[in-house]
Protein backbone atom coordinates (compact mmCIF):
# COMPACT_ATOMS: atom_id res chain seq x y z
CA UNK A 1 0.00 0.00 0.00
CA UNK A 2 1.40 3.45 -0.90
CA UNK A 3 2.31 5.88 1.79
CA UNK A 4 -0.08 8.12 0.40
CA UNK A 5 -3.31 8.37 -2.27
CA UNK A 6 -3.96 10.64 -4.64
CA UNK A 7 -6.89 10.74 -6.68
CA UNK A 8 -8.62 13.61 -8.38
CA UNK A 9 -11.97 14.38 -10.77
CA UNK A 10 -11.53 15.84 -14.29
CA UNK A 11 -14.05 17.13 -16.83
CA UNK A 12 -15.49 20.27 -18.37
CA UNK A 13 -15.60 23.80 -16.61
CA UNK A 14 -19.43 23.52 -15.57
CA UNK A 15 -19.02 19.93 -14.78
CA UNK A 16 -19.34 19.82 -11.03
CA UNK A 17 -15.88 19.12 -10.58
CA UNK A 18 -14.68 22.09 -7.52
CA UNK A 19 -17.73 20.31 -5.16
CA UNK A 20 -16.84 16.96 -6.23
CA UNK A 21 -13.81 17.47 -5.06
CA UNK A 22 -14.48 19.45 -2.40
CA UNK A 23 -16.93 16.83 -0.71
CA UNK A 24 -14.18 13.74 -0.93
CA UNK A 25 -11.53 16.29 0.52
CA UNK A 26 -13.91 17.28 3.27
CA UNK A 27 -14.44 13.21 3.53
CA UNK A 28 -11.27 12.77 4.16
CA UNK A 29 -10.49 15.10 6.62
CA UNK A 30 -13.17 14.29 9.20
CA UNK A 31 -11.78 10.66 8.64
CA UNK A 32 -8.10 12.01 10.46
CA UNK A 33 -6.73 11.89 7.29
CA UNK A 34 -4.05 14.52 5.99
CA UNK A 35 -5.14 16.31 2.79
CA UNK A 36 -3.24 18.60 0.35
CA UNK A 37 -5.63 19.33 -3.09
CA UNK A 38 -4.36 21.06 -6.14
CA UNK A 39 -6.52 22.50 -8.97
CA UNK A 40 -6.74 23.02 -12.34
CA UNK A 41 -9.10 24.92 -13.69
CA UNK A 42 -10.30 26.88 -16.97
CA UNK A 43 -10.47 30.95 -17.71
CA UNK A 44 -14.11 30.15 -18.53
CA UNK A 45 -17.29 29.31 -16.81
CA UNK A 46 -18.19 26.93 -19.11
CA UNK A 47 -16.61 24.70 -21.02
CA UNK A 48 -12.72 23.81 -21.05
CA UNK A 49 -10.52 21.39 -19.14
CA UNK A 50 -11.15 21.22 -15.39
CA UNK A 51 -9.48 18.70 -12.57
CA UNK A 52 -9.26 18.89 -9.02
CA UNK A 53 -6.86 16.84 -7.44
CA UNK A 54 -6.58 15.56 -3.74
CA UNK A 55 -3.38 13.74 -2.12
CA UNK A 56 -4.18 12.53 1.42
CA UNK A 57 -2.08 10.60 3.96
CA UNK A 58 -2.37 10.11 7.84
CA UNK A 59 0.64 12.09 7.84
CA UNK A 60 1.18 15.38 7.14
CA UNK A 61 1.53 16.69 3.51
CA UNK A 62 2.66 19.48 1.91
CA UNK A 63 2.72 19.16 -1.94
CA UNK A 64 1.61 17.32 -4.75
CA UNK A 65 3.39 14.48 -6.76
CA UNK A 66 3.79 13.29 -10.27
CA UNK A 67 1.63 10.49 -9.06
CA UNK A 68 -2.18 9.47 -9.54
CA UNK A 69 -3.69 6.46 -7.74
CA UNK A 70 -7.39 6.71 -8.88
CA UNK A 71 -9.18 9.08 -11.65
CA UNK A 72 -12.22 10.05 -12.29
CA UNK A 73 -12.91 10.87 -15.93
CA UNK A 74 -15.91 12.17 -16.82
CA UNK A 75 -14.30 13.13 -20.38
CA UNK A 76 -11.53 11.75 -22.55
CA UNK A 77 -9.22 14.48 -22.10
CA UNK A 78 -8.99 13.62 -18.48
CA UNK A 79 -7.15 10.69 -19.11
CA UNK A 80 -5.14 12.59 -21.78
CA UNK A 81 -4.36 15.37 -19.57
CA UNK A 82 -3.11 13.06 -16.48
CA UNK A 83 -1.21 10.39 -18.44
CA UNK A 84 1.92 11.14 -17.36
CA UNK A 85 1.01 10.61 -13.65
CA UNK A 86 -1.27 7.36 -14.00
CA UNK A 87 1.04 4.40 -13.39
CA UNK A 88 0.96 0.57 -14.16
CA UNK A 89 -1.91 0.29 -11.01
CA UNK A 90 -4.10 3.39 -11.62
CA UNK A 91 -8.05 2.83 -11.76
CA UNK A 92 -9.58 5.15 -13.70
CA UNK A 93 -13.45 5.07 -13.28
CA UNK A 94 -15.97 6.01 -15.88
CA UNK A 95 -18.99 6.20 -17.85
CA UNK A 96 -19.54 3.93 -20.87
CA UNK A 97 -22.67 4.93 -21.24
CA UNK A 98 -22.15 8.14 -22.16
CA UNK A 99 -21.46 9.19 -25.45
CA UNK A 100 -18.05 10.93 -25.46
CA UNK A 101 -16.57 8.04 -23.53
CA UNK A 102 -18.45 4.84 -24.84
CA UNK A 103 -14.91 3.64 -26.53
CA UNK A 104 -12.82 5.13 -24.38
CA UNK A 105 -9.37 3.36 -24.08
CA UNK A 106 -7.60 2.34 -20.73
CA UNK A 107 -3.93 2.45 -21.64
CA UNK A 108 -1.29 0.09 -20.45
CA UNK A 109 -1.86 -1.79 -17.42
CA UNK A 110 -4.41 0.73 -15.56
CA UNK A 111 -7.58 -0.62 -14.28
CA UNK A 112 -10.93 0.85 -16.16
CA UNK A 113 -14.09 0.54 -14.12
CA UNK A 114 -17.34 1.53 -16.03
CA UNK A 115 -19.72 2.50 -14.28
CA UNK A 116 -23.01 4.18 -14.99
CA UNK A 117 -22.96 6.57 -13.25
CA UNK A 118 -25.54 9.03 -14.86
CA UNK A 119 -27.96 5.85 -15.01
CA UNK A 120 -27.15 5.09 -11.46
CA UNK A 121 -27.93 8.39 -10.19
CA UNK A 122 -31.23 8.98 -12.21
CA UNK A 123 -32.32 5.99 -10.26
CA UNK A 124 -31.36 7.31 -7.12
CA UNK A 125 -33.33 10.61 -7.80
CA UNK A 126 -31.50 12.71 -10.74
CA UNK A 127 -28.85 12.40 -13.10
CA UNK A 128 -26.48 15.93 -11.44
CA UNK A 129 -25.82 13.11 -8.97
CA UNK A 130 -23.42 11.08 -11.40
CA UNK A 131 -20.01 12.64 -9.58
CA UNK A 132 -21.39 11.80 -6.10
CA UNK A 133 -22.13 7.82 -7.72
CA UNK A 134 -18.79 7.89 -9.02
CA UNK A 135 -17.51 9.26 -5.08
CA UNK A 136 -19.07 5.98 -3.73
CA UNK A 137 -17.19 3.76 -6.53
CA UNK A 138 -13.81 5.66 -5.57
CA UNK A 139 -14.70 4.46 -1.77
CA UNK A 140 -15.13 1.31 -2.71
CA UNK A 141 -11.80 1.03 -4.70
CA UNK A 142 -9.94 3.09 -1.87
CA UNK A 143 -11.37 0.95 1.00
CA UNK A 144 -12.78 4.12 2.28
CA UNK A 145 -15.99 3.72 4.31
CA UNK A 146 -18.88 5.05 2.73
CA UNK A 147 -20.05 6.31 5.98
CA UNK A 148 -16.99 9.27 6.03
CA UNK A 149 -18.67 10.32 2.66
CA UNK A 150 -21.94 11.06 4.40
CA UNK A 151 -21.18 13.86 6.61
CA UNK A 152 -19.18 15.94 3.70
CA UNK A 153 -23.01 15.18 1.89
CA UNK A 154 -24.89 16.78 5.07
CA UNK A 155 -22.28 19.78 5.29
CA UNK A 156 -22.96 20.32 1.31
CA UNK A 157 -26.45 19.38 0.76
CA UNK A 158 -27.60 20.28 4.58
CA UNK A 159 -29.39 23.54 3.83
CA UNK A 160 -31.55 22.46 1.01
CA UNK A 161 -33.21 19.59 2.59
CA UNK A 162 -33.02 16.60 4.26
CA UNK A 163 -34.15 14.82 1.05
CA UNK A 164 -31.56 15.67 -1.45
CA UNK A 165 -28.89 14.82 0.99
CA UNK A 166 -30.80 11.12 1.52
CA UNK A 167 -30.45 10.97 -1.98
CA UNK A 168 -26.97 11.85 -2.33
CA UNK A 169 -25.98 9.21 0.08
CA UNK A 170 -28.09 6.81 -1.58
CA UNK A 171 -26.35 7.78 -5.14
CA UNK A 172 -22.67 7.46 -3.37
CA UNK A 173 -23.57 3.79 -2.30
CA UNK A 174 -25.22 2.66 -5.94
CA UNK A 175 -21.49 3.51 -7.11
CA UNK A 176 -19.60 1.62 -4.52
CA UNK A 177 -22.47 -1.21 -4.58
CA UNK A 178 -22.17 -1.19 -8.61
CA UNK A 179 -17.79 -1.40 -8.34
CA UNK A 180 -18.63 -4.64 -5.52
CA UNK A 181 -20.99 -6.54 -7.57
CA UNK A 182 -19.64 -5.87 -11.09
CA UNK A 183 -15.76 -5.59 -10.32
CA UNK A 184 -15.46 -7.95 -6.96
CA UNK A 185 -12.72 -10.23 -8.32
CA UNK A 186 -10.58 -7.23 -8.50
CA UNK A 187 -7.81 -6.52 -6.18
CA UNK A 188 -7.16 -2.16 -5.68
CA UNK A 189 -4.16 -2.00 -3.70
CA UNK A 190 -5.15 0.73 -1.64
CA UNK A 191 -6.70 0.87 2.17
CA UNK A 192 -7.25 4.17 3.30
CA UNK A 193 -6.77 4.11 7.36
CA UNK A 194 -8.59 5.99 9.12
CA UNK A 195 -7.91 8.17 12.70
CA UNK A 196 -9.76 9.99 15.49
CA UNK A 197 -7.34 13.18 14.70
CA UNK A 198 -9.84 16.39 14.33
CA UNK A 199 -8.75 18.63 11.10
CA UNK A 200 -9.73 21.71 9.42
CA UNK A 201 -9.58 21.99 6.21
CA UNK A 202 -8.48 25.48 4.46
CA UNK A 203 -7.36 26.92 1.66
CA UNK A 204 -4.97 30.54 1.54
CA UNK A 205 -7.75 32.78 0.61
CA UNK A 206 -9.88 31.81 3.48
CA UNK A 207 -6.74 31.91 5.97
CA UNK A 208 -5.99 35.40 4.75
CA UNK A 209 -9.52 36.16 5.57
CA UNK A 210 -9.72 34.82 8.89
CA UNK A 211 -6.50 36.14 9.85
CA UNK A 212 -8.23 39.64 8.48
CA UNK A 213 -10.73 38.92 11.35
CA UNK A 214 -8.74 37.90 13.75
CA UNK A 215 -6.58 40.99 13.30
CA UNK A 216 -9.61 43.27 13.66
CA UNK A 217 -10.13 43.70 10.40
CA UNK A 218 -13.21 45.62 9.84
CA UNK A 219 -13.92 46.93 6.51
CA UNK A 220 -12.74 45.55 3.41
CA UNK A 221 -14.02 46.74 -0.32
CA UNK A 222 -13.25 44.46 -3.13
CA UNK A 223 -14.14 43.33 -6.93
CA UNK A 224 -14.27 40.27 -7.69
CA UNK A 225 -11.45 38.82 -9.42
CA UNK A 226 -9.13 35.43 -9.89
CA UNK A 227 -7.67 34.10 -7.88
CA UNK A 228 -8.39 37.18 -4.78
CA UNK A 229 -12.04 36.13 -5.01
CA UNK A 230 -12.38 33.88 -2.27
CA UNK A 231 -10.82 36.26 0.31
CA UNK A 232 -13.77 38.96 0.20
CA UNK A 233 -16.39 35.87 -0.23
CA UNK A 234 -15.03 34.42 2.80
CA UNK A 235 -15.30 37.64 4.66
CA UNK A 236 -19.26 38.20 3.95
CA UNK A 237 -21.34 37.38 6.14
CA UNK A 238 -18.31 36.62 8.62
CA UNK A 239 -17.10 39.69 9.12
CA UNK A 240 -20.64 41.65 9.78
CA UNK A 241 -20.38 39.36 13.20
CA UNK A 242 -17.68 41.40 14.48
CA UNK A 243 -19.37 45.30 13.21
CA UNK A 244 -17.66 45.02 10.10
CA UNK A 245 -18.65 45.90 6.59
CA UNK A 246 -17.66 43.86 3.06
CA UNK A 247 -18.63 46.25 -0.04
CA UNK A 248 -18.59 44.87 -3.42
CA UNK A 249 -17.11 48.14 -5.21
CA UNK A 250 -17.51 48.72 -9.18
CA UNK A 251 -14.11 48.28 -9.82
CA UNK A 252 -10.01 48.21 -8.26
CA UNK A 253 -9.89 51.95 -8.43
CA UNK A 254 -13.01 52.08 -6.06
CA UNK A 255 -12.35 49.84 -4.28
CA UNK A 256 -8.90 50.90 -2.86
CA UNK A 257 -9.93 54.47 -2.17
CA UNK A 258 -12.58 53.05 -0.18
CA UNK A 259 -10.53 50.75 1.84
CA UNK A 260 -8.15 53.90 1.93
CA UNK A 261 -11.42 56.27 2.84
CA UNK A 262 -11.83 53.69 6.15
CA UNK A 263 -8.33 53.38 7.06
CA UNK A 264 -8.52 57.31 7.71
CA UNK A 265 -11.55 56.78 9.47
CA UNK A 266 -9.99 54.75 12.19
CA UNK A 267 -10.74 51.57 10.81
CA UNK A 268 -8.57 48.18 10.12
CA UNK A 269 -8.77 48.31 6.58
CA UNK A 270 -8.30 45.91 3.73
CA UNK A 271 -8.47 45.45 -0.21
CA UNK A 272 -7.65 42.23 -1.97
CA UNK A 273 -7.17 42.07 -5.82
CA UNK A 274 -4.78 39.87 -8.48
CA UNK A 275 -2.04 41.80 -11.33
CA UNK A 276 -4.22 43.49 -13.51
CA UNK A 277 -6.34 44.91 -10.26
CA UNK A 278 -3.11 46.24 -8.53
CA UNK A 279 -2.34 47.96 -11.68
CA UNK A 280 -5.08 50.16 -11.32
CA UNK A 281 -4.26 50.27 -7.56
CA UNK A 282 -0.60 51.75 -8.32
CA UNK A 283 -1.71 55.50 -7.75
CA UNK A 284 -3.93 55.21 -4.39
CA UNK A 285 -0.96 53.43 -3.08
CA UNK A 286 1.07 56.24 -3.38
CA UNK A 287 -1.45 58.34 -1.63
CA UNK A 288 -1.51 55.57 1.21
CA UNK A 289 2.05 55.98 1.25
CA UNK A 290 2.38 59.83 1.70
CA UNK A 291 -0.46 60.56 3.71
CA UNK A 292 1.12 58.05 5.95
CA UNK A 293 -2.32 55.79 6.27
CA UNK A 294 -2.10 52.31 7.38
CA UNK A 295 -3.42 49.72 4.91
CA UNK A 296 -3.26 46.15 3.55
CA UNK A 297 -3.70 44.99 -0.29
CA UNK A 298 -3.36 42.06 -0.72
CA UNK A 299 -2.02 40.81 -3.94
CA UNK A 300 -3.18 36.62 -4.98
CA UNK A 301 -0.78 36.41 -7.59
CA UNK A 302 -1.79 34.81 -10.90
CA UNK A 303 -0.02 34.43 -14.76
CA UNK A 304 0.01 38.07 -16.48
CA UNK A 305 0.96 39.92 -17.61
CA UNK A 306 -2.06 42.02 -19.22
CA UNK A 307 -5.32 39.22 -18.65
CA UNK A 308 -2.49 36.32 -19.17
CA UNK A 309 -3.87 33.08 -17.61
CA UNK A 310 -6.03 34.30 -14.99
CA UNK A 311 -6.32 30.83 -13.58
CA UNK A 312 -2.78 29.55 -13.88
CA UNK A 313 -0.10 29.90 -11.23
CA UNK A 314 2.76 32.72 -11.17
CA UNK A 315 5.00 34.63 -9.19
CA UNK A 316 5.56 37.31 -11.41
CA UNK A 317 4.50 41.24 -10.00
CA UNK A 318 7.19 40.74 -7.67
CA UNK A 319 8.87 43.30 -9.19
CA UNK A 320 5.37 45.63 -9.28
CA UNK A 321 4.99 45.33 -5.59
CA UNK A 322 8.62 46.43 -4.77
CA UNK A 323 8.85 49.41 -7.64
CA UNK A 324 5.46 50.54 -8.65
CA UNK A 325 4.11 53.24 -8.46
CA UNK A 326 5.87 57.39 -9.74
CA UNK A 327 8.08 58.55 -7.07
CA UNK A 328 10.10 56.72 -4.21
CA UNK A 329 7.48 55.02 -1.97
CA UNK A 330 8.11 53.50 1.79
CA UNK A 331 6.25 49.89 1.79
CA UNK A 332 6.37 46.22 3.81
CA UNK A 333 5.81 43.06 1.21
CA UNK A 334 5.26 40.50 2.63
CA UNK A 335 4.50 36.81 1.18
CA UNK A 336 3.56 33.74 3.32
CA UNK A 337 4.94 30.16 2.35
CA UNK A 338 2.43 27.85 3.80
CA UNK A 339 -1.39 28.11 4.36
CA UNK A 340 -1.33 28.50 7.90
CA UNK A 341 0.95 31.12 7.18
CA UNK A 342 -1.67 33.56 5.55
CA UNK A 343 -2.98 33.26 8.75
CA UNK A 344 -0.34 34.81 10.72
CA UNK A 345 1.42 36.66 7.92
CA UNK A 346 -1.99 38.65 7.60
CA UNK A 347 -2.18 39.24 11.07
CA UNK A 348 1.27 40.48 11.20
CA UNK A 349 0.93 42.68 8.18
CA UNK A 350 -2.29 44.74 9.87
CA UNK A 351 0.28 45.57 12.93
CA UNK A 352 2.94 46.12 10.42
CA UNK A 353 0.98 48.66 8.73
CA UNK A 354 -0.40 50.64 11.78
CA UNK A 355 2.76 50.78 13.68
CA UNK A 356 4.64 52.18 10.98
CA UNK A 357 1.60 54.34 9.08
CA UNK A 358 2.88 52.08 6.15
CA UNK A 359 0.93 50.42 2.94
CA UNK A 360 1.66 46.57 3.31
CA UNK A 361 1.13 44.80 0.56
CA UNK A 362 0.51 41.11 1.63
CA UNK A 363 1.04 38.14 -1.73
CA UNK A 364 -0.01 35.03 -1.82
CA UNK A 365 -0.13 33.73 -5.05
CA UNK A 366 -2.83 31.42 -7.35
CA UNK A 367 -1.56 27.94 -5.66
CA UNK A 368 -1.41 29.09 -2.13
CA UNK A 369 -4.70 30.94 -2.85
CA UNK A 370 -6.93 27.76 -3.86
CA UNK A 371 -4.96 24.89 -2.34
CA UNK A 372 -6.51 23.11 0.72
CA UNK A 373 -4.76 21.65 3.18
CA UNK A 374 -5.55 20.24 6.59
CA UNK A 375 -4.62 21.42 10.01
CA UNK A 376 -5.47 21.12 14.03
CA UNK A 377 -7.53 23.28 15.10
CA UNK A 378 -4.85 25.14 17.62
CA UNK A 379 -2.74 26.05 14.62
CA UNK A 380 -5.12 28.76 14.48
CA UNK A 381 -5.06 29.63 18.29
CA UNK A 382 -7.01 33.65 18.34
CA UNK A 383 -5.39 33.30 22.15
CA UNK A 384 -2.13 33.65 20.93
CA UNK A 385 -3.05 36.85 18.31
CA UNK A 386 -2.19 40.48 19.49
CA UNK A 387 -3.28 43.70 18.19
CA UNK A 388 -0.70 46.13 17.94
CA UNK A 389 -2.40 49.94 16.54
CA UNK A 390 0.93 51.57 17.20
CA UNK A 391 1.77 55.15 18.29
CA UNK A 392 -2.28 56.26 19.14
CA UNK A 393 -2.73 58.82 21.26
CA UNK A 394 -5.88 60.48 22.48
CA UNK A 395 -7.21 63.68 24.77
CA UNK A 396 -4.92 62.87 27.45
CA UNK A 397 -1.46 63.04 25.47
CA UNK A 398 -2.59 65.16 22.08
CA UNK A 399 -0.88 67.84 24.27
CA UNK A 400 2.38 66.93 23.53
CA UNK A 401 2.17 66.70 19.84
CA UNK A 402 0.61 70.05 18.82
CA UNK A 403 2.62 72.85 17.48
CA UNK A 404 3.30 76.70 19.04
CA UNK A 405 -0.23 77.67 17.93
CA UNK A 406 -2.09 74.57 18.87
CA UNK A 407 -2.35 72.71 16.18
CA UNK A 408 -2.33 68.88 15.76
CA UNK A 409 0.61 67.72 14.05
CA UNK A 410 -0.13 63.87 12.32
CA UNK A 411 3.37 64.17 10.49
CA UNK A 412 5.47 65.61 13.07
CA UNK A 413 9.18 65.03 12.69
CA UNK A 414 10.30 62.30 14.78
CA UNK A 415 13.57 60.67 15.66
CA UNK A 416 12.26 57.05 14.46
CA UNK A 417 10.06 58.71 11.49
CA UNK A 418 7.03 57.55 13.29
CA UNK A 419 4.17 60.08 13.71
CA UNK A 420 1.44 60.26 16.28
CA UNK A 421 -2.01 59.10 15.00
CA UNK A 422 -5.36 59.72 16.25
CA UNK A 423 -8.78 58.06 15.77
CA UNK A 424 -11.73 61.08 14.54
CA UNK A 425 -13.25 62.23 17.33
CA UNK A 426 -10.22 62.88 19.63
CA UNK A 427 -10.64 66.05 20.73
CA UNK A 428 -7.74 68.53 19.50
CA UNK A 429 -7.02 66.16 17.12
CA UNK A 430 -8.49 67.79 13.81
CA UNK A 431 -6.26 67.67 11.03
CA UNK A 432 -5.90 67.72 6.90
CA UNK A 433 -3.61 65.12 5.08
CA UNK A 434 -3.21 64.89 1.53
CA UNK A 435 -0.84 63.79 -1.30
CA UNK A 436 0.52 67.27 -1.56
CA UNK A 437 3.90 67.19 0.39
CA UNK A 438 2.96 68.73 3.22
CA UNK A 439 4.19 70.15 6.77
CA UNK A 440 3.73 68.65 9.97
CA UNK A 441 0.54 70.24 10.48
CA UNK A 442 -0.42 68.23 6.92
CA UNK A 443 -1.03 71.64 5.39
CA UNK A 444 0.71 71.44 1.58
CA UNK A 445 4.24 72.77 1.21
CA UNK A 446 6.77 73.44 -1.09
CA UNK A 447 9.25 74.53 1.28
CA UNK A 448 12.45 72.37 0.03
CA UNK A 449 14.09 72.04 3.69
CA UNK A 450 10.84 70.39 4.67
CA UNK A 451 10.42 68.36 1.64
CA UNK A 452 13.51 66.75 2.47
CA UNK A 453 12.81 66.51 6.42
CA UNK A 454 9.51 64.68 5.29
CA UNK A 455 10.80 62.00 3.01
CA UNK A 456 13.90 61.34 5.33
CA UNK A 457 11.05 60.82 7.70
CA UNK A 458 8.85 59.00 5.86
CA UNK A 459 11.80 56.69 5.03
CA UNK A 460 13.31 56.33 8.85
CA UNK A 461 9.78 54.32 9.21
CA UNK A 462 11.15 51.68 7.54
CA UNK A 463 14.77 51.71 8.71
CA UNK A 464 12.82 51.74 12.32
CA UNK A 465 11.31 48.39 10.92
CA UNK A 466 14.07 46.90 9.83
CA UNK A 467 16.13 47.29 13.65
CA UNK A 468 12.74 46.58 15.82
CA UNK A 469 10.99 43.90 13.96
CA UNK A 470 12.08 40.42 13.36
CA UNK A 471 12.76 39.61 9.18
CA UNK A 472 14.17 36.20 9.98
CA UNK A 473 13.27 33.48 7.20
CA UNK A 474 12.30 29.65 7.73
CA UNK A 475 15.20 26.95 7.64
CA UNK A 476 14.58 23.47 6.89
CA UNK A 477 16.89 20.88 5.93
CA UNK A 478 20.75 20.26 7.19
CA UNK A 479 22.38 23.99 8.44
CA UNK A 480 26.13 22.55 7.26
CA UNK A 481 25.30 21.19 3.50
CA UNK A 482 27.39 22.69 1.09
CA UNK A 483 23.83 22.87 -0.94
CA UNK A 484 21.84 25.63 -0.26
CA UNK A 485 18.24 26.48 -1.97
CA UNK A 486 16.31 29.46 -1.35
CA UNK A 487 12.63 30.09 -2.42
CA UNK A 488 10.07 32.62 -1.12
CA UNK A 489 6.58 32.11 -0.83
CA UNK A 490 4.54 28.92 -2.28
CA UNK A 491 6.92 27.41 -3.28
CA UNK A 492 8.01 25.64 0.34
CA UNK A 493 5.85 22.60 0.61
CA UNK A 494 7.43 21.59 -2.46
CA UNK A 495 10.77 22.18 -1.25
CA UNK A 496 10.63 20.37 2.23
CA UNK A 497 8.84 16.93 1.07
CA UNK A 498 11.66 17.48 -1.75
CA UNK A 499 14.24 17.15 0.79
CA UNK A 500 13.46 13.53 1.85
CA UNK A 501 13.74 12.35 -2.14
CA UNK A 502 17.12 14.40 -2.42
CA UNK A 503 18.29 12.54 1.39
CA UNK A 504 17.69 9.71 0.22
CA UNK A 505 19.95 9.81 -3.23
CA UNK A 506 22.58 10.97 -1.17
CA UNK A 507 22.24 15.07 -1.27
CA UNK A 508 22.19 17.37 1.27
CA UNK A 509 20.45 20.35 1.40
CA UNK A 510 19.93 23.63 3.37
CA UNK A 511 16.65 25.48 2.84
CA UNK A 512 15.81 28.83 3.37
CA UNK A 513 12.20 29.83 2.89
CA UNK A 514 11.48 33.77 2.63
CA UNK A 515 8.17 35.15 3.44
CA UNK A 516 9.41 38.93 3.94
CA UNK A 517 10.67 40.33 0.44
CA UNK A 518 10.73 43.20 1.78
CA UNK A 519 12.72 44.18 4.38
CA UNK A 520 14.13 40.77 3.67
CA UNK A 521 16.80 38.92 5.32
CA UNK A 522 20.47 39.04 4.83
CA UNK A 523 21.40 36.60 3.26
CA UNK A 524 25.33 37.33 2.34
CA UNK A 525 26.66 34.77 5.13
CA UNK A 526 24.42 32.03 3.86
CA UNK A 527 25.05 31.97 0.31
CA UNK A 528 29.36 32.71 1.34
CA UNK A 529 29.15 29.41 3.03
CA UNK A 530 27.52 27.08 0.68
CA UNK A 531 29.35 25.68 -2.49
CA UNK A 532 26.04 25.53 -4.48
CA UNK A 533 22.97 28.39 -4.05
CA UNK A 534 20.05 28.09 -6.16
CA UNK A 535 16.58 29.78 -6.09
CA UNK A 536 13.67 28.47 -6.86
CA UNK A 537 10.62 30.47 -8.25
CA UNK A 538 7.55 30.70 -10.25
CA UNK A 539 8.73 32.88 -13.41
CA UNK A 540 10.72 33.63 -15.73
CA UNK A 541 13.47 36.29 -15.12
CA UNK A 542 14.20 35.26 -11.51
CA UNK A 543 13.25 38.25 -9.98
CA UNK A 544 13.48 36.93 -6.63
CA UNK A 545 17.13 35.21 -7.79
CA UNK A 546 17.96 39.03 -8.98
CA UNK A 547 17.73 40.21 -5.36
CA UNK A 548 19.36 37.88 -3.87
CA UNK A 549 22.53 38.55 -6.21
CA UNK A 550 22.17 42.33 -5.18
CA UNK A 551 21.84 41.65 -1.86
CA UNK A 552 25.27 39.35 -1.57
CA UNK A 553 27.23 40.40 -4.79
CA UNK A 554 27.44 36.90 -5.82
CA UNK A 555 26.02 34.86 -8.89
CA UNK A 556 23.27 32.25 -8.04
CA UNK A 557 21.80 29.83 -9.78
CA UNK A 558 17.97 29.05 -10.59
CA UNK A 559 15.06 27.38 -11.00
CA UNK A 560 12.35 28.59 -12.74
CA UNK A 561 8.90 27.55 -14.02
CA UNK A 562 6.14 29.77 -15.71
CA UNK A 563 4.08 27.17 -17.71
CA UNK A 564 1.40 28.40 -15.15
CA UNK A 565 1.32 25.32 -13.18
CA UNK A 566 2.97 24.67 -9.58
CA UNK A 567 5.81 23.16 -8.44
CA UNK A 568 5.51 19.25 -7.49
CA UNK A 569 8.05 17.55 -5.02
CA UNK A 570 9.43 14.89 -7.21
CA UNK A 571 10.12 17.06 -9.77
CA UNK A 572 11.53 19.70 -7.74
CA UNK A 573 14.06 16.97 -6.48
CA UNK A 574 14.63 16.18 -10.11
CA UNK A 575 15.27 19.41 -11.13
CA UNK A 576 17.67 20.25 -8.00
CA UNK A 577 19.69 17.16 -8.61
CA UNK A 578 20.19 17.87 -12.37
CA UNK A 579 20.96 21.26 -11.53
CA UNK A 580 23.62 20.43 -8.79
CA UNK A 581 25.06 17.46 -10.82
CA UNK A 582 25.58 19.72 -13.84
CA UNK A 583 27.94 21.45 -11.87
CA UNK A 584 26.00 24.71 -12.09
CA UNK A 585 28.52 25.95 -9.27
CA UNK A 586 31.34 26.92 -11.66
CA UNK A 587 30.63 30.56 -12.95
CA UNK A 588 33.21 32.53 -15.15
Amino acid sequence: MAADFNWAVGGEAGDGIDSTGKIFAQALSRSGRHVFTSKDFASRIRGGYTAYKVRTSVDKVQSVVDRLDVLIALTPRTIEENLDELHDDSVIIYDGERTTMRNVEIPGEMVGLDVPLKRLAEEAGGAIMRNVVALGAACAVADFPIENLDSALEKRFGDKGRKLVENNQEAARAGRDHVAEEYGDLEFDYSLETTDEDYVLLNGDEAIGMGAIAAGCRFYAGYPITPATDVMTYLTGRIERYGGHVVQAEDELSAVNMALGAARGGARAMTASSGPGIDLMTETFGLVATSETPLVICNVMRSGPSTGMPTKQEQGDLNQMLFGGHGEIHRFVIAPTTVSECFWKTVEAFNLAEKYQTPVYLTADLSLAVTEETFTPDTFDMDAVEVDRGFVVDESTIDEHRTESGGFMPHELTEDGISPRTFPGTAGGAHMSTGLEHDERGRRTEDTEMRIKQVDKRNRKVETAIEREDWSPREFGDADAENLVISWGSNEGAIVEALELLAADGIDVRVISVPYVFPRPDLTDAVAAAENTIVVECNATGQFANLIEHDVLERVDRINKYDGVRFKADELAREIEAALTEGMEAHP
